[in-house]
This record gives C-alpha cells, sequence and structure tokens, in this order.
C-alpha cells in the first residue's frame, strides 16, 4: 500500500475520533492484500467497531488472542490480574479462567507457567466459540455454562488458580460506557447487577468448594467495590487481600483457601 494510501487511512479515522489513528492505520494494512479489503476494514472502524474486533485479535501479556465480533475484548489493565495470578500459579497447577471470554487470561497463565491445566468456562455461546481456539494452542479446554456448572465436576476441590474476569459495571452505569463496549460486547460480559458485585458474589459463594487447599481465586473491581468483596471472600471462609497498581488503575482481590 502507498504512503498517501496510508494519510488517507490516517485521515478517516482521526476524523471518526480514532486516538491513536496513525497506529490502527498500521495495524489495518497489516492484515489487508487489497485496496477493497482495507476500505471493508476502515468502513467498519470508522463505524465505531471496536479496533480488535475489526482486527479479529487483541493484544494481551505480549499475546495474539483471537476475538470475534460480539466478544469482551481483554482489557490492557487486566495484564496485572494475570501477573498476580501467574505470580501463584506452580508448575503443573491447575486453573480454571471463568467468564472467560475469549479465554485470554488463562491463556497468558499456562503461556507463562510450565505444565498448566487449563479450563475455560462462560455463559455466552460466541466467547465460548472464541476462547476454544485459543485455549487449545496451550492444551486446554472450554465450556460453555453459567459460572461452575459449565465445568468438569471432577474439578471440585482441585483448583489452583481460579480467575474470575466478572463483570463489575453497575447496571445503570452500562449506559454511560463508551459505545465500542456499551454497543459491540455482549451486556453479559459487563453488567455486575445493582452495585456491580451481583455476579462477583456467586463466584466467591461456591469458590470454596473448587479451590484446592491453598488455592486462590482472584478477579478484577473497581477501587470503590474492593472494600465489599474483601468482605464478601472473608465471610465465605477465604484469606482475603486487595491488590492495586495504580498506573494501569487496576484493582484485584486475591481470596485464599487455608
Amino acid at each position: 500500500m502507498s504512503e498517501s494510501r496510508e494519510e488517507t487511512v490516517v485521515l478517516r479515522l482521526r476524523a471518526a475520533g480514532c486516538v491513536f489513528a496513525e497506529d490502527e492505520a498500521r495495524l489495518l494494512l497489516q492484515e489487508v492484500r487489497t485496496a477493497a479489503e482495507l476500505d471493508a476494514l476502515v468502513e467498519r472502524r470508522v463505524a465505531g467497531e471496536p479496533l480488535e474486533h475489526v482486527l479479529g485479535w487483541a493484544e494481551f501479556s505480549g499475546l495474539r488472542i483471537a476475538v470475534a465480533a460480539g466478544v469482551f475484548v481483554p482489557r490492557r489493565r487486566t495484564e496485572f490480574l494475570v501477573e498476580e495470578a501467574i505470580a501463584l500459579a506452580g508448575p503443573r497447577a491447575v486453573v480454571v479462567d471463568l467468564c472467560c471470554g475469549s479465554g485470554a487470561l488463562g491463556v497468558a497463565v499456562a503461556t507463562a507457567v510450565d505444565g498448566v491445566e487449563l479450563h475455560a468456562a462462560d455463559v455466552d455461546p460466541a466467547a465460548v466459540s472464541c476462547a476454544r481456539g485459543n485455549v487449545a494452542r496451550v492444551g486446554g479446554q472450554a465450556f460453555e455454562g453459567d459460572l461452575y456448572e459449565a465445568l468438569p465436576p471432577a474439578l471440585r476441590g482441585r483448583v489452583d488458580v481460579l480467575l474470575a474476569n466478572v463483570p463489575y459495571v453497575p447496571s445503570d452505569a452500562i449506559a454511560l460506557m463508551p459505545p465500542e463496549a456499551r454497543l459491540h460486547e455482549a451486556r453479559v460480559a459487563l453488567d455486575g447487577g445493582a452495585d456491580g458485585l451481583d455476579v462477583a458474589r456467586r463466584v466467591i459463594e461456591a469458590a470454596p468448594a473448587w479451590l484446592a487447599p491453598g488455592g486462590s481465586l482472584l478477579f478484577e473491581t473497581s477501587e470503590d467495590q474492593a472494600s465489599d468483596a474483601v468482605e464478601t471472600v472473608t465471610a465465605a471462609g477465604l484469606r482475603g487481600r486487595v491488590v492495586a497498581d495504580d498506573e494501569r488503575g487496576a484493582t484485584v482481590v486475591v481470596g485464599t483457601r487455608s
């Protein structure tokens, strides 16, 4: 593609409000072979579709994760949750990625830790279809169903690291989210109920039965929700703590079984 063609794409993206128009233009150009293919992708992006859906992949923890249209796009701040999980996961750990979306979190942990046994689950069929391809790369499996109901019963009491990328946006705040998320990602991946912690509470309540002794549950919240989340973790019989990364704006709650 000519330099003038790239400049035209940059101008179209910038006019549509894309803050990183130059970077996006380069990525789009790398994905196509013809001008017609490029025009089609640019049209989708200009119409407001998330860049990751247009490209068909997202960069996460240094990996290229396939992301299909409508599937939750893994956030860069959530790499902090993955880093915390990696620190807790020993070789051959049993890892579950609950509310997995594309399966990005589990894949990142399994890539960094030797011999991980990875299981992923989500209630959204589109997400599970996407996750199956991603987790297969690291020998994992993905299942469709509502939280723990999707998992093989044989995992009960065996999970060393339970990642739960739970939705935690309060229902009333969904309308305030950027259109890229609000209009193009499944609501079930965003909506955490009245206070944003409805799904987290369900995950916490059942976690002790699935965790191995010494195993840990990790999930992301907002800074304002963290205190209530830790109280719920403690009430469930787990040792709760909060870790945060101010630079990435990430807050993670960890609950560990004795």
